[in-house]
């Protein structure tokens, strides 16, 4: 299942589970659309995989499958993709 996780990785806006802006990799590191699309260009830092739109979760399964609260920042944010 996956964790929803709660921010962009590299400028931390707030991406709450049903937030269309929310992008990931098959690793599920999580960016915002601004970060995935100007910074990054489609292309994750941490694995080098694609990032595609994050799938919503229903509300109604969010009760019994919350989504993580923790969160993963990089304090130095993301360098540009090459």
């Amino acid at each position: 299942m996956l964790e929803l996780r709660p921010g962009c990785e590299c400028c931390d806006k707030e991406l709450p589970p049903e937030s269309t802006d929310a992008r990931i990799c098959s690793f599920e590191c999580t960016f915002c659309n601004d970060c995935a699309t100007d910074i990054l260009k489609g292309k994750c830092p941490n694995c080098g995989g694609e990032l595609v739109a994050r799938p919503r979760r229903p509300s109604e399964k969010l009760a019994n499958n919350p989504a993580t609260t923790e969160r993963v920042f990089k304090q130095s944010g993301c360098k540009p993709a090459a």
